[in-house]
């Protein structure tokens, strides 16, 4: 009976001076700690009998002779934490009445009463896990219902190029036809200007034309006209303020139906103000159609993601209110800051994709409003998964410099599912 006691006892004794052996020690280093003779530190500084480890005395430069105490100041204690994550804390925590594990294994020999919470959490954090890979799993559902939408997007908005670029080739035929016109019916003006101002120094025309008019025009009678004499009469033709004397109503009527009222030079005038017209109706035509097709080609050049997933934020404008202010994020455009007075300021315009590992991960916007203490205002945006589209937050780490939060269904990559719950547990 004594024999079996001492027998119980030893091997008891046998599992505890194990147990404190192996204490703090993660699976993937438990090689190095084998029971041996000898123990070699890990960093191969020292080899030391293996009844020094975890004796609570430092013997080794790198602490991993004391992976389950606090005698080493760069030691650290592994929490095995079944059930939830497991992770390291530095060895100086180990046994200072703090539960530090979830499991309490570091507080195994001190006056604390912890308990295993491990389970618990482990819990909490499954579901929080498995709700986000099913925000995932619907993300990436509305994300392939964009990409089919951003191909038909960019489709229609190509064959709408190709359609601009007919008209514009139209409108400039069309253009240089009314150019020539205009052109011709000018050239027809002329030439009858030039044959009346012909038949006016016609002497047989002159001997047609009324004496009266040439007695009104003759103001000192000398039988003959001076330019002095045309100019002062004419001038009166002009002068609409004042009523005319019957002399001077003669003088109107005789020099407007010198030229003026021509029929060939007044059809020649219709012509010419009709084709200027139809010429300016033509020429806006064409300018808007260059300034439209040149706003569509910009908007093309631009990089919407490998399968043109961020097309369908193009014209679109996302807005937070952040205490006093309204920010306003206009993908591939501009963000803006905007006061309860109703001051905007600009905060950035489009400048690139900056992801490191995702490229399509971060937004930048640049050359934004000056800031007071130099350079420009800019912000960078982030893009996370989420199953809708908009902004979550809005921050200035430093002075002129923003950063936002955008969630989209497209930022959604099925990487994350590949690490998803068995990497966090």
């Amino acid at each position: 009976m004594q024999l079996w006691d001492v027998t119980v006892a030893a091997v008891f004794w046998w599992g505890v001076v194990e147990s404190r052996k192996l204490r703090g020690i993660s699976s993937s280093y438990k090689r190095f700690y084998k029971e041996r003779k000898s123990f070699m530190c890990i960093d191969g500084s020292k080899i030391i009998p293996f009844e020094y480890v975890n004796d609570d005395y430092c013997d080794c430069e790198d602490g991993s002779d004391e992976p389950g105490t606090s005698a080493c100041p760069r030691g650290r204690f592994y929490c095995t934490n079944l059930g939830f994550r497991p992770h390291y804390i530095p060895s100086s925590r180990v046994n200072d009445g703090i539960c530090d594990c979830c499991d309490a294994s570091d507080e195994y020999n001190s006056h604390a009463r912890c308990k295993n919470s491990c389970w618990s959490l482990g819990q909490r954090e499954r579901a929080h896990v498995e709700g986000q890979m099913r925000t995932l799993d619907e993300g990436l559902r509305l994300k392939q219902q964009l990409i089919e939408e951003g191909v038909l997007l960019w489709r229609e908005k190509q064959a709408q190029l190709r359609e601009l670029q007919q008209v514009a080739e139209d409108l400039q035929i069309k253009l240089e036809d009314h150019r020539r016109r205009k052109h011709e019916a000018d050239r027809l003006k002329d030439q009858t200007l030039k044959a009346l101002e012909g038949r006016d120094s016609d002497p047989q025309h002159h001997g047609s034309a009324p004496t009266s008019t040439f007695q009104l025009l003759d103001s000192n009678k000398d039988g003959s006209i001076t330019v002095e004499e045309v100019r002062e009469k004419v001038a009166l033709v002009k002068d609409e303020e004042r009523v005319l004397s019957a002399a001077e109503a003669q003088i109107k009527d005789a020099a407007g139906g010198l030229v003026g009222e021509d029929p060939h030079l007044k059809a020649a005038d219709r012509a010419v103000e009709w084709e200027a017209t139809n010429l300016k109706k033509v020429e806006e035509d064409y300018e808007s159609v260059n300034t439209e097709m040149s706003d569509l080609q910009r908007k093309l050049a631009i990089d919407y993601g490998t399968d043109w997933e961020f097309l369908y934020l193009n014209n679109q404008c996302y807005k937070l209110r952040v205490y006093e202010y309204t920010y306003s994020l206009c993908p591939f455009n501009q963000v803006t800051q905007q006061n309860t007075a109703g001051t905007e300021v600009s905060l950035g315009k489009w400048g690139m994709w900056a992801g490191t590992k995702n490229l399509y991960s971060h937004m930048v916007y640049e050359n934004g409003e000056p800031c007071w203490q130099g350079g420009s205002r800019s912000t960078t945006v982030t893009l996370t998964c989420g199953t809708e589209t908009g902004l979550r937050s809005v921050k200035e780490p430093s002075k002129c410099q923003y950063i936002m939060d955008f969630q989209t269904p497209v930022a959604c990559q099925p990487a994350l599912k590949q690490w998803g719950i068995h990497s966090e547990l």
